[in-house]
């Protein structure tokens, strides 16, 4: 046991799980910044094609990870159409796997959290004067407790990823290792109990995130 807490206190840990905290978040800031607004749109506007995008918002909650894994890597390499980007088994290229999988969760919770307050506060808001687009700000600071637990779960999503990032990100030592990824090749070269020893930092990391997020929605 004092091998497996010796060896989470090393440097390479370190790198790994600030490298998935960086990956992580970020992924699911943009989702966020994508979702959220996406979401509240599918809510309050109507147009032709929604209820298609409502419907593909909610199937791909359950968007299979080496799926998007394996699309996007054919996009970024050398032959394929974003290859000069030049970003495959790069940190970015993670990035971008995890908010492909977090954007729809967030769309789709974003959307049921605003479909209430819109039935509720909509004619009030329209009377203001206040345009759909404003109203869609108004709403998500209304129902912001049903939008940190949309977020949440796309966060969920990104920090739990192993399928895709693996494919697009390589699991390089010292690059784009992360917490899931170190886990699976842990596992496979029978070191367990550091697998588990991984398992449960990330758990407590989870734990963490979603704690700091929910005490900063109570004072806000």
């Amino acid at each position: 046991m004092g091998d497996v807490w010796g060896a989470l206190g090393t440097a390479e840990f370190a790198h790994i799980l600030g490298l998935s905290l960086t990956i992580s978040l970020s992924a699911t800031a943009v989702a966020a910044v994508i979702g959220l607004p996406c979401g509240a749109a599918l809510a309050i506007c109507r147009f032709p094609g929604r209820r298609l995008l409502i419907l593909l918002a909610n199937a791909f909650l359950g968007l299979p990870p080496v799926v998007v894994g394996l699309v996007l890597y054919l996009m970024l390499s050398r032959s394929g159409p974003l290859g000069a980007l030049g970003i495959l088994f790069t940190p970015g290229a993670m990035v971008i796997a995890q908010a492909l999988l977090a954007t729809p969760i967030i769309t789709a919770l974003a959307h049921r959290a605003i479909e209430e307050p819109w039935r509720e506060y909509g004619g009030a808001l329209r009377v203001d004067g206040a345009t759909r687009s404003r109203s869609i700000g108004m709403l998500l600071a209304i129902a912001r407790g049903s939008v940190v637990t949309a977020v949440l779960a796309g966060f969920g999503r990104t920090i739990s990823e192993v399928g895709a990032v693996l494919i697009v990100g390589g699991n390089i030592a010292g690059y784009t290792r992360i917490m899931t990824t170190a886990i699976v090749l842990k596992t496979s070269e029978g070191e367990l109990g550091l697998a588990l020893g991984l398992g449960l930092v990330l758990i407590g990391i989870s734990i963490a995130v979603s704690d700091n997020a929910f005490v900063l929605w109570e004072r806000s």
